[in-house]
């Protein structure tokens, strides 16, 4: 079953009404100048912190957004949700806080660290079904449930709702800041956050979407000016990597994204390494696209007020030997 409080591209008036249901369920993140990258590029350069987000990423406030306005008759029937990792947790967090059950989708090659997180954010609230060895034999099998059971979809991304939510990490960015930035960067896997960025973001803004050089859907989607499935992706950044954007999200980042960067795995592991010896951050691989896009664009943001989303920061440290390794491959 689907449902959907939002069934057009949501207002900047709209998505302020989302920032205000949000208040008390979510952090509103923090907004930290880099001494340490704005001297490297000569810029002002700010990190929005999302990786400090309740479920350490920004997941929750779409999901949050969405599972709260399915209306008391249909709630009995539970959300569906599909996922390796931070839409589970946002999902699983938020019906936890509605008392409403969860049915949560994962192949079974999900590390045992995610499917943890997600059973702690749920509680009793979420079940967990490891199906399949990939994402797409999970998201089949979610659906086939749908069906069966009448419970309602909660998608990752290619939805108004969801990106609604997702468009209050840049009005938080907007509010903090005494004028607008020159250039926002983020994530782009399915083009949720960024398509959210883009409806909320002013035209002196360039909003610059960083997605992996192994997994660039939405970089080849905007040269065909048309939805893109790609073949074959490589899924290290299980937080960005998909085939196929969303059919709602690229008509909106069409629009306002600006330009799209694809980052190297060994760039990006790279910055892995520097946000952790500069600032002791631990961030994801998604999470730290923003600021690996940078060297991208060194000459352009020189003197520019720039901010990066640090999307998410569900990594296990355990992995940065992995990490090292591929950085200097």
């Amino acid at each position: 079953m689907e449902f959907n409080k939002l069934k057009h591209v949501p207002s900047v008036i709209e998505i302020k009404q989302v920032a205000e249901q949000l208040k008390g369920v979510i952090s509103e993140t923090p907004l930290e100048f880099s001494a340490s990258l704005s001297a490297r590029y000569g810029a002002n350069i700010y990190l929005k912190r999302e990786d400090l987000q309740v479920v350490r990423s920004y997941k929750i406030r779409g999901a949050y957004h969405k599972i709260s306005n399915i209306p008391s008759e249909l709630r009995s029937k539970g959300v569906v949700a599909a996922s390796a990792g931070n839409h589970a947790q946002g999902v699983a967090l938020a019906c936890a806080l509605l008392e409403i059950q969860a049915h949560i989708f994962m192949p079974k090659s999900t590390p045992l660290q995610k499917v943890e997180a997600v059973r702690f954010f749920g509680k009793e609230k979420v079940r967990i079904y490891l199906v399949g060895e990939t994402y797409d034999e999970a998201f089949a099998a979610s659906r086939k449930f749908c069906e069966t059971n009448g419970a309602i979809y909660i998608p990752p991304f290619d939805d108004f709702d969801i990106i609604a939510g997702q468009a209050t990490v840049t009005l938080e960015i907007l509010q903090a800041l005494p004028e607008a930035p020159d250039f926002l960067f983020v994530a782009v896997g399915g083009g949720g956050l960024a398509a959210g960025a883009s409806l909320v973001l002013p035209p002196s803004t360039s909003l610059v979407g960083v997605e992996p050089a192994g997994a660039p859907s939405m970089q080849q989607s905007l040269a065909a000016s048309e939805v893109v499935v790609l073949e074959e992706i490589d899924r290290f950044v299980d937080g960005a990597s998909v085939k196929q954007v969303g059919a709602k999200t690229f008509a909106i980042c069409a629009k306002g994204l600006t330009r799209m960067l694809a980052v190297s795995k060994k760039a990006l592991c790279q910055t892995m390494l520097d946000l952790y010896a500069l600032r002791s951050m631990i961030v994801e691989p998604a999470g730290a696209l923003s600021v690996a896009g940078l060297e991208e664009m060194a000459e352009e943001i020189k003197g520019k007020t720039v901010v990066c989303v640090i999307s998410g920061g569900n990594f296990d440290p355990k992995r940065f030997p992995e990490i090292k390794s591929l950085a200097s491959s």
